[in-house]
C-alpha cells in the first residue's frame, strides 16, 4: 500500500479517534508521507510527532528528501538525548531525556497542542513497541489512558504505531483497550498475493 492509498484510508477516520497502526518497517516512509504530507495537508492539520524510536533529525532529513513541508510538523523527541547526548535546539523540536519520562512527554504534547498554529491536530506516537521496552505495561496503559482521553477531548487525530513482530500478547491486549480501533498497512508482497499474512487493510 503506497502513501496516497494510506492517506485515502485515513481520511475515513473521524476526529477524536485513537487508532493503532499495525505495520511492518518497510511501510514506515509511506506512512510518514501519507500522514505528515498528504493527510495533514488535506485536513489542514498541524502534526505533533512523538518519537522514541528514530531521532527527530533523521525524520526531518527524510521529510526534506520527500519534499514535505515541515512548517506544520512538531516533535517531542525522546530518543536523541540518550543516543547522542548533545541535541540541537529547534522551534519545532522539544527534547525529553528518556522514554521513561512519560509524564514529561504528556506535558510536552499538551504544550505543543497549544503552541502550534492550526486549530486541528494529528498526533503520531512512534512507537508503542519502543515505549514498552522502557516502561512496564501497567504504567504504559495509564499513560495512554490519560494522554489519549486528553487528545480526544480536543478532537485530535491520534495514530499509534505498532511494528509487527515487535510486540507481545500483553501489549496487544493493552492497545485493544486504550485505542478506539486499529488499521493495518499490508506489506507489498501481501498485496501482490505473495505473502502469508492475509493483507487486510480495513480497521478491525
Amino acid at each position: 500500500m503506497n502513501a496516497p492509498e494510506i492517506a485515502k484510508k485515513l481520511e475515513d477516520i473521524p476526529p477524536g479517534s485513537a487508532i493503532t497502526i499495525d505495520m511492518k518497517i518497510d511501510s514506515y516512509f509511506d506512512f510518514i508521507r501519507a500522514t505528515l504530507d498528504l493527510f495533514a495537508t488535506r485536513k489542514d492539520l498541524d502534526c505533533i510527532y512523538v518519537t522514541s524510536t528514530i531521532p527527530s533529525e533523521s525524520i526531518l532529513n527524510a521529510l526534506s528528501v520527500l519534499e514535505v513541508d515541515i512548517d506544520r510538523v512538531y516533535f517531542v523527541d525522546c530518543i536523541s538525548h540518550s543516543m547522542m547526548g548533545k541535541t540541537s535546539q529547534s522551534d519545532h523540536v522539544i527534547f525529553v531525556e528518556s522514554a521513561t519520562m512519560l509524564e514529561n512527554i504528556m506535558l510536552k504534547v499538551q504544550y505543543l497542542m497549544k503552541k502550534s498554529k492550526r486549530e486541528n491536530k494529528v498526533v503520531i506516537i512512534d512507537s508503542v513497541n519502543t515505549l514498552a521496552i522502557h516502561n512496564n505495561t501497567k504504567i504504559l496503559s495509564e499513560f495512554f489512558h490519560i494522554l489519549l482521553n486528553n487528545l480526544r477531548s480536543k478532537d485530535a487525530y491520534i495514530f499509534i504505531l505498532n511494528m509487527e513482530g515487535q510486540g507481545s500478547e500483553d501489549l496487544d491486549s493493552m492497545m485493544n483497550l486504550v485505542a478506539d480501533d486499529k488499521f493495518r498497512i499490508p506489506a507489498g508482497q501481501e498485496e501482490n498475493g505473495d505473502g502469508n499474512g492475509g493483507g487486510e487493510e480495513a480497521s478491525e
